[in-house]
């Protein structure tokens, strides 16, 4: 006696379709931001691989009583352990959960363990799934939002998944801290933005441009991947090209901190030759050599506010809540 085939993947009617799987979710979430061609090759695709989304009419209102709630984190295990980000992000969330007696399982999020995650977390072995850091383009997040398991997001998804969040000001915090520049008599302020594919990074990076326009500057942008090395090397390039560069915002702590590593590097002295601001209020922005000025933001209560969101069922996207950021000035502007 053979066993039966498992029945086929959203990730398998993506390839089947030549699309991606976000599109797939897009297409069956009812979303209209799809081409009329790429809905018809899902739905051909659908048909020949006999695909059954397994979905409700609605998720419920309410989480299943004393199952665990489990946290999704999108980091290698082993970088979990260091990133306080997440640590952070995670103790909030737990706080708020276990206030109402509800456990919480951590998971890091690796492709190897789509197909078995996704199973756990979509036929009963969990009451919910927080989304917790960079999880918009990963498959299980695609996945997941196709499913019918209670989900929320801490950040807002990109790629058009319907998935209720809560998020923090990106672009006033950006704006925050670009008009200080500007009050400290900086003229030529870069910024060191993160990877485009993060919807955090890319929000940061617009509200730097629209204040830089609104000051009538011209915006100048490097790129970095949100560690210390890639702020590095972004401001040593950045170096080579302005000359005259007296600012920096930076779109994340950790690459601040290699930011300033590469200007006492290049001999240039901060505050006095370039002004630098970054982005979280890390721990180790108070540790950086100068102290480092940045942009708050509620990390502990992003997680909590999160968890709330899920506890309550509200699937409302229109409101999802957006926290405040603070600028907490240093000794490095």
């Amino acid at each position: 006696m053979t066993d039966e085939p498992s029945p086929p993947t959203v990730t398998e009617v993506a390839a089947a379709a030549g699309v991606s799987a976000a599109t797939v979710s897009r297409v069956l979430t009812g979303r209209v931001r799809v081409s009329t061609s790429a809905r018809v090759s899902v739905h051909d695709a659908i048909a020949q691989l006999g695909y059954v989304r397994h979905r409700g009419p609605r998720r419920p209102d309410r989480l299943p009583q004393r199952l665990p709630v489990a946290a999704l984190v999108f980091e290698p295990t082993a970088r979990l352990f260091h990133d306080t980000f997440s640590a952070r992000l995670l103790a909030g969330a737990e706080e708020e959960l276990t206030r109402h007696g509800i456990p919480m399982l951590t998971m890091s999020a690796t492709r190897g363990t789509i197909a078995s995650a996704t199973q756990f977390l979509t036929t009963g072995g969990v009451g919910g799934v927080l989304l917790l850091g960079g999880h918009s383009s990963h498959p299980l997040a695609v996945s997941l939002a196709a499913s019918r398991v209670p989900l929320r997001a801490t950040g807002r998804p990109a790629d058009g998944l319907d998935i209720p969040f809560v998020d923090v000001d990106n672009r006033d915090g950006a704006r925050q801290a670009v008009e200080h520049l500007i009050l400290r008599h900086r003229r030529a302020i870069a910024a060191i933005a993160g990877p485009p594919d993060s919807p955090a990074a890319v929000d940061r990076l617009d509200g730097y441009r629209r204040a830089m326009e609104a000051a009538g500057r011209v915006p100048h942008v490097a790129y970095g991947d949100f560690t210390t090395a890639s702020g590095g090397h972004a401001a040593a390039w950045l170096l080579d090209r302005m000359p005259r560069l007296d600012a920096l915002f930076v779109a994340s702590d950790a690459m601040a901190a290699g930011a300033l590593q590469a200007l006492r590097k290049a001999g240039r002295r901060v505050p006095e030759d370039v002004a630098v601001v970054g982005f979280d209020d890390a721990p180790l922005a108070s540790y950086t050599t100068p102290p480092l000025t940045t942009v708050r933001q509620p990390v502990s209560e992003l997680g909590a506010v999160a968890a709330s969101l899920l506890l309550s069922g509200s699937e409302a996207v229109q409101d999802c809540p957006v926290l405040p950021t603070e600028l907490v000035v240093r000794a490095s502007s």
